[in-house]
């Protein structure tokens, strides 16, 4: 089966049968010096990684981990980390296609709730909300899949 914009969507039934957070951290260690005043912005790093893997025929775990690093005049402000995961059912599919559903369809699926736990989180740590930018899958699948061991295999743990 060949999948595109214009496959019909029940021609690609697709399911989601769970979503859940795997795994969360947060800490502030400069925590309660870092709220001090400042004119300085924070500086943001961010780091994504996914995991995928068989549990059954047709059913795969999606794991979108996230890592958020705050730093503030050189001090650590706040650290996030989430794993964020998906079940997913798929139908019958060429290889190909199931890395490119699992490395950049499932991601996107599961990102905006990922995004939104984490920036709860880190505004209910006392800081101000931060606005989480959209992570472009499919550039990073293309960047990386002739890379070997930089984006995991379908089915790796």
């Amino acid at each position: 089966m060949t999948v595109s914009p214009e496959t019909p969507p029940d021609r690609f039934p697709v399911t989601v049968q769970a979503q859940y957070i795997k795994d969360f951290s947060f800490e502030s260690p400069n925590a309660p010096h870092i709220f001090a005043p400042t004119q300085v912005g924070p500086e943001i790093q961010m780091g994504v990684n996914l995991q995928t893997r068989a549990l059954s025929p047709n059913n795969y775990e999606v794991v979108l981990m996230l890592k958020l690093d705050a730093k503030l005049e050189g001090k650590t402000a706040f650290i996030a980390e989430m794993a964020y995961g998906g079940i997913f059912v798929l139908p019958q599919m060429p290889e190909e296609q199931m890395k490119l559903f699992l490395l950049v369809e499932a991601p996107r699926i599961l990102f905006p709730f990922a995004r939104s736990a984490m920036t709860n989180a880190i505004r209910d740590g006392g800081f101000p909300y931060m606005m989480i930018q959209p992570v472009d899958f499919m550039a990073l699948y293309l960047a990386n899949k002739n890379n070997v061991g930089t984006m995991p295999a379908v089915g790796a743990a």
